[in-house]
C-alpha cells in the first residue's frame, strides 16, 4: 500500500465506501490488523528499491534547498504512551456522565487517543457547566418555555421580561471558523445565562454529536426568522442600528431579537458589542442571532462586566478553548470511525507522531518548494524531525523498527510526495526511520459540502493527537487542533512576513483576527487583571490572544 492508497482509502469510505465497524484499540502484542497494514506499508519502499522502480528519482529541489539546521534531536520528547488508558474519561469533570456512550463513541473515548491533559478545569467551571446544562434542558428546544420564547419572537416586539433568552449562532466560512466562532458564543452564552442554539445548514449536519444530555442545540427548522444566512445582507434589526436609541420593553419598542455582525469587515458600531454601555440593550433582548468568523474570546476578557465571573471560570487564562473545546465538540460516530480506523493503521505504532498542517493563502503566495524547506528549517532547527543524508540511502525497514510517523495535513498531493519521498529515498543522521501520511488531498475547500467537512474535521482531530505540531500562521485549521490537543505548536510564519522558518507559538490559545476599533477596552483602566493577559498574536500583527 503506498502513500496514495492511504489517502484514497479515506476518500473512498467518506464517499460511500466500505466502511469496517468500529474497533477498539488493542493494548496488548498481538499483531493487530493496524499494524500488519502499517508493516506492509514501511515493508513498502525496499521492495520498491529491490525491484528497481522509481531507481534515480529527480532530487534536484532537495539539493538546491539551504537547511538552517540545529542539532537533530526531540526537544518536545516523546507522544504520550496510549497503551493505558486514562482513569478520568470525564476529564477532569468537564463531561457530564448522562449520556448513553454508544450515542456518541467520541465523547468519552477521545482520551484513549490524545495524550492526558496538563489541565484541570477549575472547579467552579464545571459547576458553571452543570448550571447552563440545566438551563438548556429547562429551556431547549421543544420545551414550554422556547416556545414562549418562540411566539414572543413572532411578535416582533419585547413586552415583558422573559425567563429564557438565547444566542442563535449562525455559520460563517470555512469549518476552522465555524468551530472557533461555536466556542467563542457558547462562552458569551454561559456569561450571560443565554441558550446557545446553533444553525447547522446540510454541510455541518451528521458532524457532531449534542454536546448537552436531555435536550438539543439545533436550531428547529421552523425558526420564524428566515434566511439566517443572509441576514448581513438585509437584516431589519441589526445591532448596530437600534443601540443607542431609547428603548423601552414596557412600551413594545424593545425589539425580540437583533442580529450581531462580528465578522473581520464589521464596522465599529458592531464592536459596541463588547461596550459596558451596550449590555444592558443586549441583556434585555430575548434573541441575539450572532454571524462570526473570529475567534473574539479575548475581547470578553478585556470587558469589565465579565471580569470576575471569567477569572473564576479560568483562573489559567490559556485554556479556554482547550476546556470548551473538548466539552462542546465530539465528532459524530461516522466521522469518529473514520478518525479511530486510521489512526489504529497508520499512526497508532508509531514511536512519536509529529502534526504538520500545511494552508497557503491567496494573499501570501508561495511555491511549494520554498515551503518545503521552510518546513525543514522549521522541523530540523527544532528537533522535531532528523536531517537527511543525501549521500547515503535509507536503510531496509525491519519489522521491529518503530517510525517516527509524520501526520500531513493540507489540500494539496504535492508536500506529501515530496517529504515522503525523501524520507524513503535517504538516511537520516539519527538513523530514525521517518513515516509521512496524507488523509486525504481535496486540492480546493469546498465547505459547502459535507463529506469535506468530515475530512477536514477528522484531520483536525489527528492533528489534535501529536506530540508535537506545526502549523501554518492565520489559519483557523490549526488553531483547532492545537487546542484540543493541548499544544504549543510552531508556526510557519506567512512569507509576506519576512520570515523563513517558524516561531512557537506563546500559548494554545486561538488568535482574534480582527480586533480592530475597540476603543471602549483600549481605554480601560490597567487595574483589569486579566488585561494583562491578553497579548498581540505572533502570526498575525494586531490579531489578539490569551496567554499565561
Amino acid at each position: 500500500m503506498d502513500g496514495k492508497r492511504v489517502r484514497s482509502s479515506v476518500d473512498l469510505e467518506l464517499q460511500g465506501g466500505s466502511k469496517p465497524e468500529l474497533q477498539k484499540r488493542s493494548t496488548s502484542t498481538i499483531l493487530t490488523p493496524g499494524m500488519m497494514i502499517f508493516t506492509c506499508f514501511m515493508f513498502l519502499p525496499l521492495m520498491v528499491l529491490l525491484l528497481g522502480a522509481n531507481r534515480n528519482p529527480s532530487f534536484e529541489w532537495l539539493l538546491g534547498v539551504e537547511i538552517t539546521a540545529g542539532k537533530a534531536g526531540s526537544k518536545y520528547g516523546s507522544s504520550a504512551s496510549f497503551s493505558e488508558p486514562p482513569n478520568d474519561k470525564l476529564l477532569g469533570g468537564l463531561l457530564s456522565a448522562g449520556f448513553d456512550e454508544a450515542s456518541c463513541l467520541s465523547r468519552y473515548q477521545s482520551a484513549l487517543y490524545r495524550k492526558q491533559s496538563n489541565h484541570t478545569p477549575s472547579p467552579y467551571l464545571v459547576s458553571r457547566l452543570r448550571r447552563y446544562e440545566a438551563l438548556h434542558r429547562r429551556c431547549g428546544p421543544n420545551t414550554e418555555l422556547y416556545q414562549k420564547a418562540i411566539e414572543q419572537l413572532k411578535s416582533n416586539r419585547s413586552t415583558e421580561p422573559t425567563e429564557c433568552n438565547y444566542v442563535v449562532w449562525v455559520p460563517s466560512d470555512g469549518l476552522g471558523n465555524r468551530i472557533i466562532t461555536i466556542v467563542s458564543a457558547f462562552l458569551y452564552a454561559v456569561l450571560t445565562d443565554k441558550v446557545l442554539l446553533v444553525d447547522l445548514s446540510d454541510d455541518l449536519r451528521d458532524l457532531f454529536c449534542e454536546p448537552f444530555p436531555g435536550t438539543s442545540w439545533i436550531l428547529p427548522s421552523d425558526f420564524p426568522v428566515n434566511n439566517l444566512e443572509s441576514l448581513f445582507l438585509n437584516a431589519p434589526l441589526r445591532f448596530r442600528d437600534v443601540l443607542g436609541k431609547k428603548l423601552d420593553a414596557t412600551d413594545g419598542s424593545l425589539p425580540s431579537y437583533l442580529y450581531l455582525h462580528l465578522t473581520h469587515d464589521q464596522r465599529f458600531s458592531d464592536h459596541m458589542f463588547f461596550c459596558e454601555e451596550a449590555q444592558p440593550l443586549l441583556q434585555r433582548t430575548p434573541w441575539l442571532l450572532l454571524r462570526s468568523n473570529q475567534y473574539f474570546v479575548p475581547a470578553l476578557f478585556r470587558a469589565s462586566q465579565y471580569e470576575k465571573e471569567l477569572s473564576l471560570l479560568f483562573p489559567m487564562k490559556s485554556v479556554v478553548f482547550h476546556h470548551l473545546g473538548r466539552y462542546l465538540l465530539h465528532p459524530a460516530n461516522p466521522v469518529w470511525g473514520y478518525i479511530t480506523r486510521y489512526y489504529d493503521a497508520y499512526l497508532g505504532n508509531a514511536k512519536e507522531m509529529v502534526g504538520l498542517q500545511i494552508r497557503i493563502f491567496e494573499a501570501a503566495p508561495i511555491s511549494s518548494d520554498q515551503m518545503i524547506a521552510q518546513i525543514l528549517n522549521c522541523s530540523i532547527h527544532e528537533g522535531l524531525l532528523p536531517e537527511i543524508n543525501l549521500t547515503e540511502p535509507a536503510q531496509p525497514i525491519t519489522q521491529r523498527t518503530q517510525p517516527k510517523a509524520v501526520l500531513l495535513t493540507t489540500l494539496y498531493s504535492g508536500y506529501f510526495e515530496k517529504l515522503r519521498n525523501m524520507y524513503y529515498q535517504y538516511a537520516t543522521t539519527t538513523g530514525e526511520a521517518i513515516a509521512v501520511y496524507q488523509p486525504s488531498h481535496e486540492e480546493q475547500q469546498h465547505t459547502e459540502k459535507q463529506n469535506h467537512n468530515k475530512k477536514a474535521l477528522m484531520e483536525m482531530y489527528l492533528l489534535s493527537c501529536s506530540g508535537a505540531l506545526i502549523t501554518s500562521g492565520y489559519s483557523t485549521f490549526g488553531y483547532v487542533a492545537q487546542a484540543l490537543g493541548g499544544l504549543r505548536p510552531w508556526i510557519l510564519l506567512r512569507p509576506d512576513k519576512g520570515s523563513s522558518s517558524c516561531l512557537r507559538a506563546t500559548s494554545m490559545e486561538p488568535c482574534f483576527h480582527s480586533p480592530q476599533g475597540y476603543q471602549c477596552i483600549a481605554e480601560r483602566s490597567s487595574s483589569n487583571e486579566a488585561v494583562g493577559h491578553v497579548r498581540e498574536c505572533e502570526d498575525v500583527p494586531g490579531g489578539l490572544k490569551l496567554v499565561d
